[in-house]
């Protein structure tokens, strides 16, 4: 698909790390460019309404594309925000769109602030980086797809041990270290339900997934990464965003 993967990058880090965002966005979206962060409008006028003042108020802006792929006309990337020198400290999750030659068309995404101490005590960044394209990309989303549905929809924990690792490198915030961790996490009122799996994407040992749960009384609107080995899910971030109320979109909402 084009240059689609160097497109989104070039986005990110010339766009609006280098604050080129005119350029940028001009450069890398195709005939439309349809957007789901809801703060921010449809087209190139919407992308820059947001970050052209975002630029001005983040003079200082440190951005590391930590991981991504692409599947298909899909690009995933996972980003690490550092803002005028730790005032603000972000991580974002994207998917992305795109068109025949690689042209951006369309944008969903989550932004979590970043924590320092984590349940599990493991980073919510850092971890695997490297995309394993030797692994069997359909085996892993095969075994997403199914611990999403049988464990996360259904909510047959019974089954967690044929998906997930006993040792699971779990970086999610929220949520303790292994198997036991992620068990005890999902029968809590923090998980609530898993309502919709919107999108499944996946290269190599890597898959991601974006849904919506419902928590607290809240929609939640959550990308989960997850990193497949020997058969089991190995590795795990998450991304999570609530979804602010319908008057709050400048656009069509996050899905």
């Amino acid at each position: 698909m084009g240059n689609a993967l160097e497109n989104v990058r070039n986005l990110y880090l010339d766009g609006i790390a280098g604050g080129n965002a005119r350029e940028a966005v001009l450069k890398y979206t195709g005939h439309r460019y349809t957007q789901h962060s809801t703060g921010v409008g449809d087209g190139a006028e919407g992308f820059l309404a947001f970050f052209e003042p975002f630029v001005e108020r983040n003079p200082t802006r440190e951005i590391e594309i930590v991981r991504s792929f692409q599947d298909g006309p899909w690009v995933f990337c996972n980003a690490y925000q550092d803002l005028n020198d730790g005032a603000a400290r972000w991580v974002t999750t994207d998917m992305f769109y795109t068109d025949a030659e690689g042209k951006i068309l369309e944008h969903w995404d989550t932004i979590a602030s970043f924590v320092a101490e984590t349940a599990s005590g493991e980073d919510m960044v850092r971890g695997a980086t490297e995309i394993d394209l030797t692994a069997d990309t359909e085996a892993s989303k095969a075994l997403v797809l199914e611990y999403t549905k049988q464990v996360l929809q259904q909510g047959d924990r019974d089954k967690l041990a044929a998906f997930v690792a006993g040792d699971l490198i779990q970086r999610a915030p929220g949520i303790g270290p292994g198997r036991d961790g992620l068990a005890d996490w999902l029968a809590s009122e923090a998980a609530g339900r898993y309502d919709m799996l919107f999108k499944l994407i996946g290269a190599g040992d890597f898959v991601v997934t974006y849904g919506k749960r419902h928590a607290g009384g809240k929609d939640i609107a959550v990308f989960d990464i997850y990193r497949v080995s020997g058969g089991r899910i190995a590795e795990h971030w998450e991304n999570a965003e609530e979804i602010s109320p319908r008057e709050n979109w400048g656009n069509s909402g996050k899905f």
